[in-house]
């Protein structure tokens, strides 16, 4: 009955909030969007049209306004922020292009920053222009700097669409319906936070140390893996336990693998520190970058490694015409700048506690949520049918999405039930406090 009921509401949600979007222009963009672009999952057909985004907001073709909580991790500094859209002018002025070969001021002192803001020895740095690409050249460095091709990951986890981005990510969407094997010596292990983790056998902790356990077992008895590739946080949200990293560092340097750690949606501060991982107390041996890296303007990624690790002088790891690109480098450098200036790490970290304290206290009793959980200005809320038995409720989430459209704020559902909200850091508390209002208020209403 309540599965039934549950679809009700999510029909009737739909319904409201397709009504506001059921103007003619939006309906003839989305007819257009339909027949002119490739179909796939998560992307097109498109639900619903942007003619305008500014800050935290975005726009429709009839001026209907969203606060946007998911940004695809792009909008850390929101979107066109002044001091950026001055910079990209200004170089588009000074200098629009370098070719391969050649070597630009602005470039090499965006990999000069990356360098300085990176804990550790990350001392080396390569541009790419997407975070798959990066993903992929911090595989091929560890195959360079190991002499091995394995690799292991974790299901669940995504690092990008590529071929071999999707081969060590574990999202069915990415590996699905492709014909033929993708990349060979792919292995990968329950992430933390698996079934037993989120059931409670026996609970978060030990059972999220007995994941960490696994991965040192694959790694000895494969015995020549290259490289551990993995997100800090998982971006559903999910919050490693305590020691899980330390755990997982220890077991690459005793059976001689690299840890790849793939900050592109965590990084550059969302989660109230400069790179995920600090909070864990670990570094790894290469990290990633992207999304927000180019200031949701550009598309830019960097792959960051220690200085030891630059052994592939002899052939191509990342041979991109826009591999030192002044405009997208001018645009990264300018986003970093602009995240330090404004303090913007540490605003994450002090919104993030007083907004996850606000939810634990206004819905953690509710008998459809689950868990709430999250690190800095990326937070979850899981979505149940059954609080103790922590029963997904797919429908239920869909339906509190678009009650909570409706009313204006945008957000992504991660692994079918849960609220992933992930504001900019520029966001004005007033804004941060009306948004968790909304999804307050549409939890309460949509509940059966």
């Amino acid at each position: 009955m309540q599965h039934t009921e549950g679809e009700a509401n999510t029909s009737a949600a739909r319904a409201a909030w397709s009504a506001r979007e059921g103007d003619e222009a939006a309906r003839d963009l989305l007819a257009r969007d339909a027949g002119a672009f490739l179909h796939q999952s998560l992307s097109s057909p498109c639900v619903a049209t942007i003619a305008k985004a500014e800050g935290i907001w975005i726009e429709d073709v009839a001026g209907r306004r969203y606060m946007d909580f998911h940004g695809n991790s792009v909008h850390h500094i929101g979107y066109g922020h002044p001091r950026l859209v001055a910079a990209v002018k200004d170089q588009l002025d000074r200098l629009p292009f370098s070719p391969r070969r050649f070597t630009n001021d602005v470039s090499v002192a965006l990999a000069e920053k990356l360098a300085t803001i990176a804990p550790g020895e990350l001392s080396k740095v390569l541009f790419t222009t997407g975070g798959s690409d990066a993903v992929e050249v911090a595989m091929r460095l560890a195959r360079a700097a190991t002499g091995r091709f394995k690799t292991l990951s974790f299901w669940d986890a995504f690092h990008g669409a590529g071929f071999g981005a999707a081969s060590v990510g574990g999202e069915a969407t990415f590996r699905s319906h492709i014909a033929g094997p993708l990349l060979p010596g792919s292995e990968h292990v329950a992430p933390f936070h698996c079934y037993h983790c989120a059931y409670g056998h026996p609970g978060p902790e030990a059972c999220g140390l007995a994941c960490a356990s696994m991965v040192e077992y694959v790694l000895a008895r494969e015995g020549d893996v290259a490289a551990v590739v993995a997100e800090p946080m998982r971006a559903v949200p999910v919050v490693p336990p305590p020691g899980y990293w330390q755990a997982v560092r220890e077991a690459c340097h005793k059976h001689g693998a690299l840890l790849i750690m793939d900050e592109i949606p965590t990084g550059l501060g969302k989660t109230g520190r400069m790179f995920g991982f600090e909070h864990d107390g670990v570094v790894p041996d290469i990290a990633v970058l992207g999304k927000a890296l180019g200031g949701g303007i550009l598309p830019i990624a960097a792959v960051l490694a220690r200085a030891d690790l630059d052994v592939a002088g002899d052939f191509a790891i990342g041979h991109y015409t826009h591999e030192k690109n002044p405009v997208t480098a001018r645009a990264a450098l300018t986003t970093i700048e602009i995240i330090e200036d404004e303090g913007l790490v540490e605003r994450a970290a002090r919104l993030g506690e007083v907004a996850m304290v606000r939810l634990q206290q206004s819905l953690g009793a509710h008998p459809n949520v689950g868990d709430i959980r999250g690190r800095g200005l990326m937070m979850g809320v899981e979505i149940v049918s059954d609080r103790d038995a922590r029963t997904p409720a797919p429908a239920l989430a869909e339906a509190i999405y678009y009650t909570c459209l409706a009313e204006g704020l945008s957000f992504k559902i991660s692994a079918g039930n849960v609220l992933t909200l992930s504001p900019p850091l520029v966001i004005a508390e007033r804004d941060l406090d009306a948004a968790l209002g909304i999804v307050e208020r549409s939890v309460r209403a949509c509940a059966p």
